[in-house]
């Protein structure tokens, strides 16, 4: 077996939102960082077709900046991004060109000096006395064995914390159900004016579920004034042909996301139930799953939907999008009742305002909670409380459930990337564990780099 050794000040591992976030803080702030990915790209779910959520709270006030809004920057000036449009039912939405997002997310890396290996994954950690030694990492028949001074785990799923046997939630607490994934697809030769006309005429297929407070506006008046969008109905008509046995989705809504492309849509409307995205047989049945869906989904709506009649599926996106599994102890864990009051503490790194977001794991149905206003995530969230060297970064952070459903969205996880690179840096610089770092000697830098963390009233 082909062997290297590799040592760095800071190992980032998993290159999506919350991990290049985290891999450009610390490179910027002075330290030798070294970023491990599965994938042949980076930027995860980024370059799912997927928009942006959370960048404005309900308001219209900017929650994040830092970092996740310079990527947006950078691809707005490519014209591949829309910027963000206000949405009376996600409070934003940001589109972007996933596939210019990753051709950014390698140039961004390159330029702040970041080593990046791709194609591999963790396949063991190393700990003594309570501290990460060394990661290992395989690909190709070859292994990298990985020393850092600190680990940062974005995985998503917290791989790297796992194998550490750091303790971790999964599930709603009562029954432990995940919430499920969804494969993404992109169907093109969409025709926006005659589904338009259709919603003019079913005005009740734009009346979501019963759970989602939607504010005024949200029409196809609105649809037609606005760029970038997010479609969520259909809900009367997915209802009705259910119940002659002719609907194949499996939850109560279609979603679509509007591309910077004429004519192109990315379709959120699979769903995998009784899923556990950390079970290599759950995963191997949702990608088959997921295809025979978009197949069936794809000629549903060709069929019965003004609008589709011409549209074929052009891309499939290369994984299943998790939506939900571990949640690692941290020193600090962040809770609904903080969310939903919109709780900031004075050690808050981070803030969201993304509503409380639950896609049901056993049926079709989807929750949508409001929140009073944007939360504070204490920098404790992200730090582990049994390893002393492992900062967490993305879904995996210390928070519960419901936390999570708000949580969980890329805007949020590159704020908490971008905190848990400048901790780790800093954590690095002074030789001390990343819980030790000051919060407030985190805020002041991310501060300085243009990440918001207070709302003005």
């Amino acid at each position: 077996m082909n062997i290297q050794q590799l040592q760095c000040d800071v190992a980032v591992i998993g290159g999506g939102p919350a991990g290049i976030a985290a891999a450009l803080a610390a490179a910027r702030n002075g330290a030798k960082v070294f970023l491990a990915e599965r994938n042949e790209y980076l930027g995860g779910n980024m370059s799912s077709g997927l928009p942006l959520l959370g960048f404005l709270d309900k308001n219209g006030n900017q929650v994040t900046g830092g970092i996740a809004q310079e990527i947006v920057d950078k691809l707005t000036l490519r014209g591949a991004c829309l910027g963000h449009n206000p949405c009376p039912l996600h409070n934003s939405v940001t589109i972007i060109d996933s596939e210019m997002m990753k051709v950014l997310a390698f140039e961004m890396c390159k330029e702040a000096g970041i080593q990046v290996l791709l194609h591999c994954e963790v396949i063991d950690v190393n700990v003594e006395n309570g501290r990460i030694d060394r990661v290992y990492l395989m690909g190709k028949g070859m292994r990298y064995d990985i020393e850092a001074s600190v680990f940062i785990d974005a995985t998503g799923d917290g791989d790297v914390a796992y194998l550490s046997g750091a303790t971790y939630e999964k599930g709603q607490q009562e029954t432990g159900i995940l919430q499920p994934p969804s494969l993404l697809f992109t169907l093109s030769s969409f025709n926006e004016e005659n589904f338009w006309r259709f919603l003019e005429e079913h005005p009740e297929d734009l009346i979501p579920a019963e759970s989602m407070n939607v504010s005024n506006g949200y029409d196809v008046q609105f649809f037609r004034s606005h760029p970038g969008y997010v479609f969520l109905g259909l809900r009367n008509t997915l209802t009705r042909m259910n119940e002659q046995n002719l609907s194949p989705f499996k939850r109560d809504t279609l979603i679509y996301i509007k591309t910077p492309h004429p004519g192109q849509i990315c379709i959120n409307a699979t769903r995998i139930l009784n899923f556990d995205g950390t079970d290599l047989k759950d995963l191997t049945r949702g990608g088959e799953e997921g295809m025979q869906q978009i197949v069936a989904i794809t000629e549903f709506l060709k069929k019965y939907i003004p609008g589709f009649e011409d549209t074929y599926v052009s891309y499939i996106n290369s994984s299943i999008g998790i939506r939900e599994t571990r949640r690692f102890t941290g020193i600090k864990k962040l809770t609904i009742d903080n969310v939903t009051k919109g709780v900031i503490p004075v050690d808050s790194i981070a803030l969201g305002s993304y509503k409380v977001d639950i896609h049901n794991g056993l049926n079709s149905s989807t929750d949508l909670i409001d929140l009073e206003g944007p939360y504070g995530i204490p920098l404790g969230c992200l730090i582990s409380s049994e390893v002393n060297n492992l900062v967490l970064s993305g879904r995996c952070i210390s928070m519960d459930a419901p936390s999570l459903a708000s949580a969980r969205v890329m805007t949020t996880c590159m704020a908490i990337g971008q905190a848990a690179g400048v901790c780790a840096s800093l954590s690095t610089k002074n030789n001390i564990l990343p819980s030790s770092v000051n919060s407030a000697e985190v805020r002041d830098i991310l501060l300085k780099e243009k990440a918001i963390l207070s709302i003005e009233q």
